[in-house]
């Protein structure tokens, strides 16, 4: 009798492992289906350098050398499946909580398509797709909740990310003290990733005393410095060099004639590199 319990709590233990890997791997097919650009075990992306002499005509927008044209809103997520022409990045967002990460992307991806999104336990996703010099980009942002428990989320959410932007809230110097773990943690997933420093609520910011505004901008300069990463103040209020910080990675990807233009004034949005 003892022997035949034995054998049937080893059988239950089977089936209940096997029903935890069938959940795992139910995620992951999820994970896969609805957004290939990050799916594991997705060969590393090729991306094409773009035609510096490719115009569009008549081009609907374009910023110091970069035309950068929203594509209409009707573009559906089947995109990544049906064109080939369409070169997608990654781009992910780390930084603690309450410091302003979803409101920076939701300004940047816009209002009318903010409804293609997807919300889980411990990470945000948004899309947005872009024409660039004539190639068709596609943008799939991972905003990383900043709790102790959305750490899980970081190695998926780095892996085989193009940028990573570590963020902090500018009127509060212990969410840029954190940027510190953020920024180790993520390296340990991802080594080639771009990165970039971002201060939000610059707004705010700019209420603060003169002195203390020093403090953080000498503090902030000093991190960008040992992390390599260029260093921008926003403010996404505002709309204060949110487009321009996705602009400067495209640049950077496809070797674009595109600059900002360096700032170190104390009261207005830093820029440096």
């Amino acid at each position: 009798m003892t022997q035949l319990c034995r054998k049937i709590v080893h059988v239950n233990l089977r089936w209940n492992i096997f029903d935890r890997v069938s959940i795992i791997r139910e995620f992951f097919k999820f994970i896969w289906d609805r957004f290939l650009v990050c799916s594991i075990g997705k060969p590393a992306i090729k991306y094409q350098r773009l035609p510096l002499g490719t115009t569009l005509s008549p081009p609907p927008e374009a910023v110091e050398g970069v035309l950068v044209v929203d594509n209409p809103a009707t573009t559906s997520c089947k995109v990544y499946e049906t064109d080939a022409d369409l070169v997608s990045l990654k781009v992910s967002l780390l930084g603690d909580c309450q410091i302003g990460k979803t409101s920076f992307m939701s300004k940047y991806v816009g209002d009318e398509q903010e409804q293609r999104y997807l919300e889980m336990t411990g990470v945000t996703l948004m899309d947005k797709t872009l024409i660039v010099q004539g190639a068709r980009i596609s943008l799939s942002l991972w905003d990383v909740g900043g709790d102790q428990s959305s750490m899980d989320h970081v190695p998926i959410a780095c892996k085989d990310a193009v940028a990573i932007f570590f963020m902090f809230d500018l009127t509060s110097r212990c969410t840029l003290n954190s940027v510190v773990g953020w920024y180790t943690q993520a390296r340990k997933w991802n080594q080639t990733a771009i990165p970039i420093l971002i201060g939000t609520k610059f707004d705010d910011f700019v209420r603060l005393p003169p002195d203390l505004q020093w403090t953080i901008v000498t503090q902030a300069r000093a991190y960008a410095r040992a992390m390599n990463a260029t260093l921008f103040f926003s403010s996404a209020t505002h709309n204060i060099n949110v487009n321009k910080i996705f602009k400067f990675i495209l640049a950077k990807l496809f070797n674009l004639p595109w600059k900002v233009e360096r700032n170190l004034n104390i009261g207005e949005p830093i820029i440096d590199y």
